[in-house]
């Protein structure tokens, strides 16, 4: 049985060390870009969104060190890269007694919030409840959370959702892991869904709702699904290549700077550490 408060992928965190730096590489590759945030004092982290349809991109960055964000600290000591998966939930308190309840010790919720400069002038605020699963949880190297969004239409603002890239959703994002069905089989556990193989051998575990898929393959199979593409700076394990759905694969190209008939893709040395595929959604 699915879990009943955690509905589907809610956003990903791109964790990275220059978070000035960081929006304006990825402005560069058409993505309309938030204002940046501060979160909460006892969080220590900056960020900016990247808002499509029903998910979102974060940059997230340190500002001041705090127990909080001391495995994004730990992890960025490594290496920049999507570090993080966040679920929508309904509720985040219920959802974590859910968890509690199947003998999973998550932890939370912890409330938070952000300043939001709008984009007609004037300031509102963002407001968010967190639950979290086991730090030690973590398959394929992926965390994983969960949130609950107390003013969505502080967060999902229509003039940040157009993109010149058309960008408008997240498809899937795909995991390198040693032991892909493993950590697939892991991951299913966790969110109470079921692994399904792909044609390539790469496992799939659907998040809900239509949500974006998370897919564990091996290198091998990475390189197989990107032929021709560039995987440097990609993790041995770790989240790899997100695959994001455009409405218009033309206006993707003129914004990346390729030509009409060239594979959309750009190289994770370009990107925080995540490699992007683009894909027609």
């Amino acid at each position: 049985m699915a879990l009943r408060h955690v509905i589907g992928l809610d956003h990903v965190v791109v964790a990275v060390r220059d978070l000035d730096a960081a929006a304006a590489g990825w402005q560069a590759l058409g993505f309309t870009v938030s204002p940046r945030g501060t979160h909460s004092a006892h969080m220590g982290s900056g960020n900016y969104t990247i808002m499509f349809g029903e998910d979102y991109l974060e940059l997230l960055g340190v500002l001041v060190p705090t127990p909080h964000n001391a495995p994004m600290r730990a992890f960025l000591d490594g290496r920049e890269g999507l570090e993080r998966a966040a679920f929508t939930t309904d509720d985040a308190a219920a959802g974590v007694a859910e968890l509690q309840a199947r003998g999973i010790a998550a932890t939370g919720p912890i409330a938070f919030g952000r300043p939001v400069t709008l984009p007609g002038g004037g300031e509102a605020e963002a407001r968010f409840n967190v639950f979290q699963w086991p730090l030690d949880a973590r398959p394929g190297g992926l965390r994983i959370f969960a949130c609950e969004h107390l003013t969505r239409e502080n967060v999902w603002i229509p003039a940040l959702q157009s993109h010149a890239n058309a960008v408008s959703r997240i498809l899937r994002v795909e995991v390198l892991a040693t032991a892909p069905a493993g950590a697939a089989a892991s991951m299913a556990q966790l969110l109470d869904r079921r692994a399904t193989a792909d044609p390539d051998g790469a496992q799939r575990v659907p998040t809900g709702s239509g949500r974006a898929d998370l897919v564990f393959l091996d290198r091998t199979t990475l390189a197989a699904r990107h032929p021709g593409q560039s995987l440097a700076g990609l993790p041995e394990e770790g989240a790899a290549v997100l695959v994001l759905g455009t409405a218009d694969p033309a206006a993707t190209a003129a914004a990346l700077g390729l030509m009409p008939d060239a594979p959309l893709f750009v190289p994770a040395t370009r990107a925080n550490g995540v490699a992007l595929r683009f894909l027609p959604a």
